[in-house]
């Protein structure tokens, strides 16, 4: 049986999964540096580890919403194909096992705008959606710019 490892986090009332080779680290929220003429969805950008790192709103890229920080706010740092980002959630707190056969392809209309999102595990207590990052950031409008920012920072 193929297990898959995520790392589980919520935004908004939502469940979602990161798989774990994606995932580079899990920060506290800290106060980013604003960089002006970002997309809004680029709250700023953070040092990790000596590297320069763009936090995204994952309430606004989802839900068009901003993220309401709590002392639950994390970052998680994933690996996409040019540079980390850091994205906002809610919570981050386990890292779980989801086998293969939990996972259900998604085919809704609603999903094909949101290539990102690469099944729904359907566990015994809940429901989460998988997200692929490097999609998900690749997706977006104004990563060039972002990109760009960061390359020429490093």
């Amino acid at each position: 049986m193929k297990l898959n490892k995520v790392v589980v986090c919520q935004i908004a009332n939502e469940q979602y999964g990161i798989p774990v080779e994606n995932v580079i680290s899990i920060e506290k929220m800290s106060a980013p540096t604003v960089i002006p003429q970002m997309p809004d969805y680029m709250v700023g950008v953070v040092r990790i580890r000596g590297e320069l790192v763009p936090v995204l709103d994952t309430m606004k890229i989802l839900y068009n919403q901003s993220f309401q920080e709590s002392d639950k706010t994390r970052m998680i740092v994933v690996i996409t194909e040019d540079i980390s980002v850091a994205l906002i959630v809610d919570d981050a707190k386990e890292i779980i096992d989801i086998p293969s056969e939990s996972i259900k392809q998604v085919n809704m209309l609603a999903y094909r705008q949101t290539p990102y999102f690469i099944g729904v595990a359907s566990l015994p207590e809940r429901l989460i959606t998988l997200v692929e990052p490097n999609q998900l950031f690749e997706s977006l409008e104004g990563v060039k710019a972002i990109k760009e920012h960061i390359q020429s920072q490093q």
